[in-house]
């Protein structure tokens, strides 16, 4: 027999709405969130606390960590240097040798680690795999044997993407994300880098990224701070936009001298949940879409960040455009570094 459904009128879900539109939205989240699963007491609390809206997101970002990066090298005879950065290599955000933020899925790729060290694989022959499987999964799958190390590196992308997917519909759902920090996020990433891997050895190509990522680690400084690396790609944040804004654009115009690789940066600012070192909503996927829109050498940036520091830099208007998972149009600014002063 089917269960009863739940009256959410009476249970008092729909008090102090008074406009139509706005209790219709509340009954259709609540009849949503009923089919998914939770329950009535997990929806009276979520009312009372105004998070309703958040409830898949909270489900989604459910882990149970219980393992710091000192715990895993005592379990695996691995070192914490190595596995931060293996976990740098594998996209994930960089946290502290002691902070207990890592699971047993974590504890089993790092075991796997382990054996496949003690089997002959160099560490940076590893780590250059590890970037590769994490970046391309289709292209390295079929040169690998070790197929539960790839499904948990598939598990990890895919839950960033449903992260990313539940912060976003909650905020389209709510308009705003309880507990939320004002924070500006930029993406640099190399221009080209599917192409460079059908040209360059891959060893070579691991040399590239390796060098990527150092340029972006010794470019970051606070308040600025490196949040990962995505294979050819690193993200960045700042609580302000100015030093982001400084830090990318000195990153993107060094790289011109470089011979092969060409970078390009996009940046936006709003309002993110902070979730294990990693940031999850609006100003994250927008940042990251600006970065696939500028073109070779360019940084672009939203109008919240223009608007902060509009007299710093040198602003173009790029025009209105409309990127997947974002919502409404946003304007789009070009931003280039001011032209010295030529007057004696």
């Amino acid at each position: 027999m089917s269960p009863v459904a739940i009256d959410f009128e009476a249970e008092g879900l729909l008090d102090g709405l008074t406009e139509e539109r706005g209790r219709a939205a509340r009954l259709e989240l609540l009849r949503t969130l009923e089919r998914d699963g939770f329950s009535l007491e997990e929806l009276r609390h979520a009312t009372a606390e105004g998070r309703l809206a958040l409830l898949p997101v909270e489900r989604v970002l459910a882990d149970e960590p219980r393992y710091s990066q000192t715990d895993i090298a005592e379990l695996t005879g691995l070192d914490v240097p190595f596995l931060a950065d293996a976990r740098r290599a594998l996209g994930e955000p960089a946290i502290g040798p002691t902070d207990k933020l890592l699971t047993e899925e974590d504890l089993e790729l790092s075991r796997g680690a382990a054996a496949l060290l003690a089997a002959g694989l160099g560490r940076e022959q590893f780590l250059d795999l590890t970037r590769l499987m994490s970046q391309a999964m289709g292209n390295v799958a079929a040169g690998l044997m070790s197929t539960p190390t790839l499904g948990h590196m598939l598990n990890l992308r895919m839950r960033d993407v449903l992260r990313n997917a539940a912060v976003g519909e909650a905020e389209l759902r709510s308009g705003h994300l309880p507990g939320a920090q004002a924070i500006s996020v930029a993406f640099v990433d190399i221009v080209g880098f599917t192409r460079l891997g059908e040209q360059v050895p891959p060893e070579d190509l691991g040399e590239l990224v390796r060098r990527f990522e150092r340029s972006v680690e010794q470019a970051t400084e606070p308040p600025v701070r490196l949040v990962k690396t995505i294979g050819d790609a690193a993200m960045l944040v700042a609580p302000q936009p100015k030093p982001l804004v400084d830090t990318v654009l000195g990153l993107v115009e060094s790289s011109r001298d470089g011979e092969q690789l060409l970078l390009r940066g996009g940046i936006a600012s709003g309002e993110a949940l902070s979730r294990g070192g990693d940031w999850y909503g609006r100003p994250v996927n927008l940042a990251s879409r600006l970065t696939s829109f500028a073109r070779r050498g360019s940084v672009v940036a939203s109008k919240d960040v223009h608007d902060a520091v509009p007299d710093d830099y040198a602003w173009s208007f790029a025009g209105n455009r409309r990127f997947k998972g974002v919502g409404d149009e946003v304007p789009v600014y070009r931003v280039r570094p001011t032209e010295p002063d030529a007057s004696p």
